[in-house]
């Protein structure tokens, strides 16, 4: 084979990959960092909750989400990590089943929980928060543990 051959054949390789990721770029995530992410009442200082975390950090993961995976365990969650604090909008796309979306800032308080955000179709509900992280849950979650606003949250992640 040629030069000419294996620039045309790696170029085709490429496009395929290019066609696969856009049909489904879930299949560009070879792994996921985990995070123990513990939630503690703000008043208290009682441990609420400890959700073991799958840490989506980059924008693949980020636009994937939840939406490869059919089911949470009871303390299972995704922490979405952004690299500075904003407002966000975060959606259901090709969700399989309802979260709890907490938004948490940048010195880990709760700022927003949106409660039971059930899957659907487009155009998705927007749910709004500001933070630089963001928690997702099964739904139901945060009620359970009674969870608020203003509550606190530490991150450990497993490097």
């Amino acid at each position: 084979m040629n030069r000419r051959h294996l620039v045309a054949a790696a170029g085709l390789l490429f496009a395929a990959l290019v066609v696969v990721a856009w049909a489904n770029p879930a299949l560009l995530i070879v792994g996921y960092e985990e995070a123990t992410v513990t939630v503690t009442d703000d008043d208290s200082g009682a441990t609420l909750a400890t959700v073991d975390a799958r840490v989506a950090d980059g924008p693949v993961k980020q636009y994937v989400g939840l939406s490869a995976t059919e089911s949470l365990d009871p303390d299972e969650g995704m922490l979405f990590v952004h690299d500075e604090s904003a407002e966000r909008a975060y959606v259901m796309r090709e969700m399989a089943f309802a979260i709890d979306i907490l938004f948490v800032s940048a010195d880990g308080a709760v700022t927003e929980i949106h409660r039971g955000a059930e899957p659907e179709e487009p155009p998705y509900t927007r749910y709004e928060g500001e933070g630089l992280y963001v928690l997702e849950v099964r739904a139901g979650y945060a009620d359970e543990r009674g969870i608020e606003v203003g509550d606190e949250v530490r991150i450990e992640r497993d490097d």
